[in-house]
């Protein structure tokens, strides 16, 4: 088994995610090349220290390496499994970090058989994009999900194992669409919420001033992620739809669930519901 250590590792896409991963796994590995769109971003990225090397042209440095990680939009993630499939040299690991995974692997149940698919999504990030956001401690301490396919090797998903433990992070092996379902309430469906916050906020007192001076803690914690980047989140979103929606099924069943007790008035049946709401989330995060 090709130890990490010996690898060449290709990152593609500088972004957050994958300039951070590049800079994690450097020095960790026997060379990390980034792949970028532009060449401001390997400019940038090779200035930060974050890759060894880098390119604009994915086709030219794939081959003969043991690790490609593509971080990019899992509908670009898709289109890129297609392209580079062919020109992956025997025995190469190939890896995502895109947000949902069960479309995912159904495009890498097609690379060749030569080739070792391994589905990840770390459970991590910012609401800033970029290579300027990237930072080489972003995945100490999260959980990095590893979704293999029936055909992946014992030695590729530990050489994927070692990947996520040299970047600080902590390995959890999913199905893909166990993982996806998981996303969709606990990541996906808080984006939602925080953007029908805003929504509802900016409706309710944009008319009066006073609104933005009395915002507290609360307001700024719970939407924070509604400043997530709009095209990461449109590609999570498209690509997870039924797990999604029903996410959001649920979510207004529990909302109409507490208007209706409002509206009542009956302040025992309002409280209990909230205590027990209340000792679920101290049992979550004690």
């Amino acid at each position: 088994m090709t130890r990490l250590a010996d690898a060449r590792v290709v990152i593609v896409g500088l972004g957050l995610m994958g300039g951070s991963l590049s800079g994690a796994l450097r020095g960790r590995c026997a060379r990390v090349t980034g792949v970028a769109r532009r060449e401001e971003t390997i400019e940038s990225a090779l200035s930060r220290g974050l890759i060894d090397d880098g390119t604009t042209d994915l086709v030219s440095v794939v081959d003969g390496a043991k690790i490609v990680v593509l971080a990019t939009p899992v509908r670009t993630i898709m289109r890129q499994i297609e392209e580079i499939g062919p020109l992956l040299s025997p025995g190469c690991l190939l890896m995502d970090i895109g947000s949902t995974k069960a479309q995912i692997a159904k495009q890498m149940e097609h690379l060749p058989a030569s080739v070792e698919p391994l589905g990840g999504h770390p459970m991590c990030g910012r609401e800033v994009a970029g290579i300027a956001a990237a930072e080489a401690t972003l995945y100490r301490g999260c959980t990095f999900i590893l979704t293999p396919l029936a055909r992946t090797s014992p030695d590729a998903l530990a050489l994927g194992e070692s990947l996520v433990q040299a970047v600080g992070a902590h390995p959890l092996v999913l199905k893909p669409n166990q993982q996806d379902r998981l996303a969709a309430t606990i990541s996906h469906l808080p984006y939602l919420l925080a953007c029908a916050l805003v929504n509802t906020a900016d409706v309710l007192t944009s008319s009066d001033p006073a609104a933005w001076e009395i915002i507290a803690g609360g307001f700024r914690d719970t939407t924070r992620i509604a400043g997530s980047d709009v095209t990461m989140m449109l590609d999570i979103l498209l690509t997870n739809r039924e797990e999604v929606l029903e996410a959001l099924n649920t979510y207004r069943a529990h909302v109409r669930r507490l208007a209706q007790l409002i509206a009542s008035g009956e302040e025992k049946d309002l409280r209990q519901a909230l205590t027990t709401i209340r000792k679920l989330r101290r049992e979550m995060y004690p």
